[in-house]
């Protein structure tokens, strides 16, 4: 059955009242698909890449279900990978509880325990929380789980990235085994099959697109870049239009990267018109950079993928992939920051020839060719470095040994070449070819072959 509006959903006037005014008018197709079976209390996974509005289609049902404030234990819990998407969700519920009685709380590490102590001692509906935290105040006896009736499992995908399989099934040990259980995955990996496994009963499989497919209204464009010095001058062509650009999120792969580029562009156009966020800022600078950011105050945020899921601001104009993600399910993830709710977005995506591996395999993963487009000529091409020129060559032998475990790489040839010019003057052959040749015999360096 086709659901147009959120009334057809049979949500009660408080809910619809709230989604109303937050300005939804139409569900989309993960809502329309995860709803129903949500609401009718059976097991849900949803495929569902970021920025579909996947959130809702959990929440919302939640919210119906538990209905009213109650008791002094949490009812449902939803796990969440990052502080930041922990933040986001809890904001969802905020937004959609607005005309119920309903307690939430946000826990997660990074600052102190002791006022999210006490909000759970005030009595909770409802606990968004990242499975360390969430693991250490239960081990602590802060948090009471015989209540729960709902277990949420949100990014799933990314969670087995990060390591928390352990933890999750720490957790599935501590909650009630008769229970509802939601997860949502953007891609299904075979550690996002197991916890799947473990996790639910006889689910409901609802699926919006194609696996790891980026979502349709994103234009995507690639750009090979010869050496770092270029992508900064690429960045900077591209920065001059800034009436298209008007908002972006600019990806790096490392915390020094993002440092680098976020010093250049704060040289460039300011202080007030660029954030940086990564793993070493401190909670309250990223959560301020994001808030910035989302208010229109800033035009430009450099990130790490720490900010790659969970981030939900609406009119971003443009994601550039500065550096290729290693992770390269995490190239759906970073372009899905803008494109969000029926909107149009652009990302691009510089790539120099160590990460042309990585493009190779994204393509495969989305099933689809990323347009190439070539370097504008207002754009210098710099030449590239020694050590660069290394690093990348490194880099190479490293994926060729990586696909090929009998690839010995480059550096090893030379060696192998410099050890059969010793067999040679031992065996008397050397001295014959370079007296008929002159230097005949002398093996050319590697770089010359090229």
């Amino acid at each position: 059955m086709e659901r147009n509006t959120f009334s057809d959903f049979k949500f009660n006037r408080q809910i619809l009242n709230a989604i109303e005014e937050a300005g939804y008018t139409t569900p989309t197709p993960i809502q329309q698909k995860a709803i129903p079976p949500a609401l009718a209390g059976q097991d849900v996974m949803g495929i569902a890449q970021t920025g579909t509005g996947k959130t809702a289609a959990f929440v919302l049902p939640i919210l119906m279900k538990l209905n009213y404030a109650q008791g002094n234990d949490a009812r449902a819990l939803i796990l969440s990978p990052t502080r930041e998407l922990a933040m986001q969700i809890e904001e969802n519920i905020r937004l959609f509880a607005k005309y119920t009685d309903l307690r939430t709380v946000v826990l997660y590490g990074g600052l102190g325990p002791k006022t999210q102590i006490a909000t759970l001692e005030q009595g909770v509906d409802i606990i968004v929380a990242t499975p360390g935290r969430f693991l250490d105040l239960y081990l602590a006896g802060h948090i009471v789980t015989k209540s729960l009736k709902v277990l949420v499992m949100d990014e799933a995908d990314k969670m087995m990235d990060m390591g928390f399989i352990s933890k999750l099934h720490r957790i599935l040990e501590v909650v009630p085994r008769k229970r509802q259980n939601l997860l949502f995955s953007a891609t299904m990996s075979e550690l996002v099959h197991k916890i799947a496994g473990d996790f639910l009963a006889f689910p409901t499989i609802v699926e919006v697109s194609e696996q790891a497919t980026p979502a349709q209204t994103v234009r995507q464009m690639l750009y090979y870049v010869p050496n770092l010095k270029t992508k900064i001058n690429l960045l900077q062509y591209l920065l001059k239009d800034d009436d298209t650009l008007h908002r972006l999120i600019v990806f790096c792969k490392t915390k020094m990267v993002a440092d680098n580029v976020f010093s250049f562009v704060e040289r460039k156009y300011g202080t007030e018109n660029v954030r940086v966020i990564h793993a070493n800022k401190g909670q309250n600078t990223r959560i301020n950079s994001i808030n910035a950011f989302k208010e229109g105050d800033i035009r430009i945020l450099v990130a790490t993928d720490v900010a790659a899921r969970g981030l939900d601001v609406s009119n971003v104009s443009h994601v550039i992939n500065f550096d290729v993600p290693i992770v390269i399910e995490d190239y759906v993830h970073r372009i899905g920051r803008t494109g969000r709710a029926f909107q149009t977005g652009d990302a691009i995506t510089f790539c120099n020839p160590a990460e042309a591996y990585y493009i190779d395999k994204i393509e495969k993963l989305i099933r689809q060719q990323i347009p190439v487009s070539d370097i504008p000529e207002g754009v210098a091409i710099a030449e590239t470095g020694f050590d660069e020129r290394q690093a990348i060559a490194r880099e190479i032998d490293a994926q060729k040994r990586k696909d090929n475990p009998d690839f010995k790489g480059a550096f090893h040839e030379k060696k192998a070449a410099k050890q059969n010019v010793g067999k040679q003057k031992k065996t008397g052959q050397f001295q014959r070819v370079a007296k008929r040749g002159g230097n005949a015999g002398k093996p050319k360096p590697s770089w010359k072959k090229r």
